[in-house]
């Protein structure tokens, strides 16, 4: 399905949420998990990178090694070339010099069985990205379910457990507290399980301690993931595979599963490499040592767009 088809079929809307529940699900776009096979990315140019001090993270590599751009630039080719390889379909964020950090796609906006929803960027330097996602999804014809009004939030905070669940995280500073009431409210009356997880702003997002891999198996950081989380997803009967803290705050756990046990991974996370290639997973290691010092890793980089079941 071409993208015109796919915006004759669904028109674009810059408010599709029913208030009270029961939003129809998308045909066009949209996936019910985060580890069903992705057909459809949302990308970031890296053009106009620059090393800001959005996070506790890209800080401690701007005090010790800022990120060489030109080597940041060329990481990112190889990681369009890993998603060329597995046949995804690429689309991309228009850039700008005045976005320098839209290469995290993840953050500005959240794409759900709906419809895209519009987060509220903390950083002022990043607030124009919403603007810009609006913009993309027009042109994508995917219509927009709501936009968070009530507090900062964004998208690596939003996590897809399994159908109909979902993970939130509420670390205070990237995402408050009343942002994260707000999103949970509306998936709680389309009927969702929610959970909110609150972290410690050093860690930014649930998606650096907590990314689904395949049905039932979800890689977590124990290290630093609450006891009560992990109790939460082995309750629901996922497998647990351990990141280390040490390659966790080296974005080892912010990684992209492509379904069909295909997943793209930093070439750093040689532990949760190891144990994938150990169960028969097909694992496209690329090197983001220097983009991932300006605050985020494989993960933030992408927004799944449309996922196909098996």
């Amino acid at each position: 399905m071409t993208v015109h088809d796919r915006i004759v079929a669904e028109p674009f809307s810059l408010q599709r949420r029913n208030p009270a529940g029961g939003t129809k699900p998308l045909t066009a776009w949209g996936f019910a998990n985060e580890t069903d096979v992705l057909t459809d990315v949302l990308l970031g140019s890296p053009n106009f990178l620059r090393h800001l001090s959005t996070s506790s993270l890209s800080r401690k590599h701007l005090r010790e090694a800022p990120c060489n751009v030109q080597i940041a630039q060329a990481q990112h080719k190889d990681l369009v070339a890993a998603y060329e390889h597995f046949g995804v379909n690429i689309h991309w964020h228009e850039p700008t010099p005045e976005l320098p950090m839209q290469v995290y796609s993840r953050d500005s906006s959240v794409m759900t069985p709906y419809g895209a929803f519009i987060t509220a960027m903390a950083n002022w330097w990043r607030r124009g990205e919403n603007y810009a996602a609006i913009r993309t999804y027009e042109k994508l014809g995917i219509p927009i379910y709501d936009m968070v009004t009530a507090g900062t939030f964004e998208g690596g905070d939003f996590n897809v457990i399994e159908d109909g669940v979902v993970l939130i995280g509420c670390g205070g500073a990237r995402t408050q507290e009343e942002g994260a009431r707000q999103v949970q409210a509306w998936f709680d009356k389309e009927g969702w399980e929610t959970r909110i997880a609150f972290i410690d702003e050093y860690y930014v997002h649930i998606d650096l301690m907590v990314v689904p891999i395949a049905e039932k198996l979800t890689a977590v950081c124990l290290a630093c993931t609450e006891p009560g989380i992990v109790d939460w997803l082995k309750g629901k009967g996922h497998e647990i595979i351990d990141v280390p803290f040490q390659d966790t705050m080296a974005l080892g756990c912010n990684f992209m599963s492509l379904g069909k046990d295909r997943v793209i991974a930093p070439t750093s996370s040689q532990s949760l490499i190891g144990q994938l290639k150990a169960r028969g997973f097909e694992v496209a290691a690329v090197d983001m040592s220097e983009i991932s010092k300006t605050g985020g890793g494989i993960h933030c980089m992408a927004q799944a767009l449309k996922r196909e079941p098996a």
